[in-house]
């Protein structure tokens, strides 16, 4: 599996151990916060710097030179349309417009568009990556996954053979996500209610689908977390009030998949997204139908503990926040708040609770804006 050598990396791995100064100094530092428009007639990503409190600068936009898919309130369904590379040094930004991925290099809040390629599948919603291997899920069509080999100046280059399909042409790819050694994509079916599992061979490309049925109604996104759980969110069954929930499973060898902590209750609707703090121990969910944040611990055993009373922030009534993301350093959480065109702006406290830091951003309503990513 190739690799992308990029001189910044070199740099930074090229200091030994750092000292406790730079480490203090590191964890203070500014920091930025992307949203991509996802506007049909000319997509765009907006990059917001970010204070060491937390608070965000007025936003700059940056073309993708593609085109979104466009609608109001989470048109694409899915997590993952905007994605960072691991080492933070590349954002990929879905085209479900024009069929194509934009790469961009990252300096802060500062982006350079590097480049655009086709997905090879019908309408791109989710990018991941993991060590140089970047694949694409598309949800529309028969839908599908695509791998590319990531090379310098952050082109992407088709895997020959790399295409496979999800069990049907309206299954509902909404998120996919690599196991922390690289060995397992895993993808969600959201209408399908399944959680497909593929083994990574050592070329890049997967191994035939392995279909896992999740018992649990509304799965909707997954995230691998560090200690190589997987982290799923369910939206529950259609109609329920406070009918959503969080998963976490342990993938074995054959790519099946063993429950650790089944449908644990988030007492709120709409959990679709999930974001996991880069130390591993806690998951945050967005319940986008009830305008409010869910907390959970990670045990190291996999197994998911309420944070508190579970509900650990809120957002402003009739926002209806939607995708989450939370920054490098673990301190602050945010949320693209769709109905009220702003994002919602939380500090992370040591316990896990949430603290709002308020709103910030204007973003037209008008616009089905999808996908976030912090640094």
């Amino acid at each position: 599996m190739s690799k992308v050598t990029r001189s910044l990396l070199m740099i930074m791995v090229g200091v030994g151990v750092a000292s406790p100064i730079l480490c203090a100094a590191q964890s203070n530092k500014t920091g930025a916060v992307f949203i991509m428009t996802n506007d049909a007639r000319k997509n765009q990503v907006i990059a917001y710097e970010r204070a060491a409190d937390g608070t965000l600068s007025d936003g700059i936009p940056y073309d993708t030179n593609g085109r979104g898919s466009g609608g109001t309130t989470d048109p694409l369904e899915s997590q993952g349309s905007l994605t960072l590379s691991q080492d933070h040094s590349l954002l990929f930004a879905v085209n479900a417009g024009s069929g194509t991925v934009s790469v961009f290099s990252v300096h802060k809040a500062e982006l350079t568009f590097l480049n655009k390629t086709a997905s090879e599948g019908v309408q791109p919603s989710a990018v991941a990556e993991n060590g140089g291997l970047v694949y694409v899920l598309s949800s529309g069509g028969p839908g599908s996954v695509v791998g590319f080999h990531l090379d310098f100046g952050g082109q992407l280059k088709e895997i020959k053979n790399s295409t496979r399909f999800l069990t049907g042409t309206t299954s509902g790819g909404a998120s996919l996500s690599f196991s922390p050694d690289g060995r397992f994509l895993l993808v969600t079916e959201r209408v399908a209610n399944n959680l497909d599992a593929f083994h990574v061979e050592a070329d890049g490309t997967l191994s035939p689908i392995i279909v896992n049925a999740n018992p649990a109604p509304g799965t909707f996104t997954v995230n691998y977390a560090p200690n190589n759980f997987a982290i799923v969110s369910e939206t529950g069954a259609a109609g329920a009030n406070d009918a959503s929930a969080i998963s976490s499973y342990k993938v074995n060898v054959n790519g099946t998949l063993t429950a650790v902590t089944q449908s644990l209750p988030t007492f709120a609707n709409g959990n679709c997204w999930n974001a996991i703090t880069p130390d591993g121990t806690k998951v945050y969910v967005s319940n986008s139908g009830s305008d409010n944040i869910s907390g959970f611990n990670i045990e190291k055993n996999g197994r998911l503990t309420p944070i508190g009373n579970t509900l650990v922030g809120s957002n402003p009534s009739g926002s209806h926040n939607v995708d989450i993301a939370i920054t490098a350093n673990g301190k602050y959480l945010y949320t693209i708040n769709s109905q009220s065109g702003n994002i919602g702006v939380f500090g992370i406290n040591e316990d896990g609770t949430l603290i709002s830091l308020g709103q910030a951003g204007s973003l037209p309503t008008s616009v089905g804006f999808q996908g976030i990513a912090a640094l």
